[in-house]
């Protein structure tokens, strides 16, 4: 008859200190003092098995009271603090809602960002499809499938980034162009391909017009029946709606590229004045891209017939362009995140390009 005035006092006690816990730290440490594994109720639990049937019963019934008692105790206090906590918050934070707003952070877009959606959008509304592929590519796909040879100077340590080698002696690439997308794009099969490849590539230079890290655009067209004509019409197409002109003339000069044959460096008339390009207008000529058929050899790396298939490809550089559009001088200053170059070139986040409401 000693256990039913124990259990009484050690409610007591434990009822005393689920009133004291004066935080929801405190109230925890008491939860598993009493309800832990290692708690006091749960220790008296584990000296039921040795009573006989009948003090184990009544005994049981106690502790399990005891238990559910306090849990409940535990419980209500917890409700407490939480509501003595939320009163104090409600005391201390609150808004003036009288004060002046702040004025928030305004954010811009890239130029590159910018020169980006306006070529997707000109070449979406020509009928082409958006192509991705990896940075990091085989020496296969970033050149010897391309027609690059051997020992072409894009090869070289000094103009390419090499991984280290694997344990057979290939070397992955940080891709030098987006031309790889190209082959990616012919080995899936499906004809026609009109793409472009927009995307970051990576070459070992740097100056007023170079940097490691910089953004190309490629172009690919495959069918059996597109012709040198087409690619100038839809060159000439895309540089009239790029530059907002009306007209804009064009000259393709013979040049040489190992993805293509015939190949052609693309200049367009502009003219100088005060240091600034005007294009459309003068007598002066400025190299934009380069371009061509795409290369026999080329055709078969994808997999496909080239006694069958042919087409052109063009590629062109995104940075190159922002520049010549927006009038900027220096290449590096793309990558310098310069906020007060970026709020002076940057454009408006609700500035979306699209051909029907101007892109710029």
């Amino acid at each position: 008859m000693s256990e039913q005035p124990d259990l009484q006092t050690l409610e007591s006690e434990l009822s005393a200190q689920v009133a004291a816990a004066a935080g929801m730290t405190e109230l925890e440490d008491v939860r598993v003092s009493a309800l832990g594994k290692k708690g006091v109720i749960s220790e008296r639990m584990k000296t039921l098995g040795k009573m006989d049937p009948e003090q184990r019963k009544a005994a049981g019934q106690a502790l399990n009271q005891l238990k559910t008692t306090v849990a409940e105790a535990i419980a209500a206090r917890q409700a407490e603090l939480k509501e003595a906590e939320l009163e104090a918050r409600l005391a201390t934070e609150f808004v003036d809602v009288t004060l002046p707003v702040r004025p928030e952070t305004a954010g811009t877009i890239h130029p590159v960002s910018q020169v980006w959606e306006e070529v997707v959008q000109i070449f979406a509304d020509l009928g082409f499809a958006v192509a991705e592929g990896p940075h990091i590519e085989t020496d296969w796909y970033n050149f010897g499938a391309l027609n690059i040879p051997d020992d072409h100077p894009a090869r070289q340590e000094h103009d390419t980034f090499y991984l280290t080698p694997k344990e057979d002696g290939s070397r992955m690439v940080l891709r030098t162009h987006t031309s790889p997308v190209q082959i990616r794009t012919m080995q899936q099969g499906e004809l026609p391909i009109r793409i472009i490849a927009p995307g970051r590539t990576f070459r070992s230079d740097s100056d007023l017009t170079h940097t490691p890290m910089f953004h190309q655009l490629e172009g690919l067209v495959l069918d059996e029946t597109t012709h040198l004509g087409h690619l100038k019409w839809c060159l000439e197409e895309f540089c009239k709606a790029f530059f907002e002109v009306d007209e804009v003339k064009m000259r393709f000069r013979a040049s040489h590229f190992p993805f293509t044959e015939p190949s052609m460096e693309v200049d367009i008339g502009c003219s100088w004045s005060d240091g600034q390009v005007k294009i459309g207008v003068g007598d002066d000529w400025m190299e934009i891209l380069g371009s061509g058929m795409v290369h026999p050899n080329v055709i078969r790396a994808g997999g496909l017939d080239p006694d069958k298939v042919q087409g052109f490809a063009f590629g062109m550089g995104i940075d190159r362009l922002a520049m010549l559009k927006y009038g900027i001088p220096d290449l590096r200053a793309f990558f310098d995140s310069d906020l007060r170059w970026l709020r002076h070139y940057g454009f408006s986040a609700l500035q979306m390009p699209n051909l029907a409401g101007g892109l710029s």
